[in-house]
């Protein structure tokens, strides 16, 4: 099965993008899916009214998918695994910044400890939206938790200004973008073994992308709202968009019901 055919096969049911639609009209075993089941509106047609060699190949394809995958991965074990590899990898991110000074943040200690606890929590709520069998992740909320993350982040800074504005936004954004690249691999791994879903692609990017960002909230001395709001915000949401285009062109390995 190619990407795009898996891709087709996720989107059963929904209005598909015009790349699929063009795969679709180019491939025969995606357009008998497509006709058997009405997801385009074009050329939909009533599922009792599927051909039988559609009917035969839906019925093959859910034969494997259940040989395959015979009994269904509990979805809280998934979780675990996840947020296990994020607590692993910062552990391993502490280690390598620790030579140069691990606890370098100014602001209060209630402040630093306060938005450490509010990043782990995004960090697991990130990983929890993404995987749990949900019909529907509210778009709302994940902008309204990541709001309140972001401003929680810039406003809690020190305001102590420690190098130029440029200097210091290289160094944080790449140092941010390395400590956030496995973890946002492994989430990556995991987002394959179900469905594709745009909402669920973002709130995995953003919980791979707290370990870069918990790291840098402690490590950074620079506590200038213009530095975090660049520096730190910025690649944490940009990870979130990385992860949305990244899986939406990646195959699913798992279509078992």
């Amino acid at each position: 099965m190619s990407p795009e055919c898996s891709r087709v096969l996720d989107a059963l049911g929904q209005s598909l993008p015009p790349e699929l639609a063009a795969h679709v009209a180019s491939c025969a075993e995606c357009r008998e899916l497509v006709e058997g089941f009405g997801a385009l509106e074009d050329v939909g047609a009533p599922v009792a009214a599927m051909p039988a060699p559609a009917m035969e190949r839906v019925r093959t394809r859910t034969q494997e998918e259940l040989a395959a995958h015979p009994k269904p991965t509990p979805w809280w074990r998934e979780v675990l695994v996840l947020v296990g590899a994020y607590v692993g990898l910062t552990a391993l991110g502490a280690l390598a910044l620790t030579p140069l000074g691990l606890m370098l943040n100014s602001a209060p200690p209630g402040v630093v400890a306060g938005l450490a606890v509010l990043l782990l929590l995004a960090m697991v709520g990130g990983a929890v939206v993404a995987l749990a069998p949900v019909r529907r992740v509210a778009w709302g909320l994940l902008g309204t938790c990541t709001a309140v993350v972001a401003l929680s982040v810039v406003l809690g800074g020190s305001g102590l200004a420690v190098k130029s504005f440029l200097a210091g936004a290289i160094g944080c954004m790449r140092t941010h973008m390395l400590l956030s690249a496995l973890p946002l691999l492994a989430a990556l791994v995991m987002l394959r073994r179900s469905a594709y879903h745009p909402a669920r692609a973002v709130a995995a990017g953003l919980s791979a992308g707290a370990v870069g960002l918990l790291l840098l909230h402690v490590h950074c001395p620079d506590g200038s709202a213009t530095h975090l709001a660049a520096s730190h915000v910025g690649p944490w949401l940009l990870l979130g968009g990385l992860a949305l285009l990244v899986r939406s062109r990646l195959p699913t390995s798992n279509h078992a019901p």
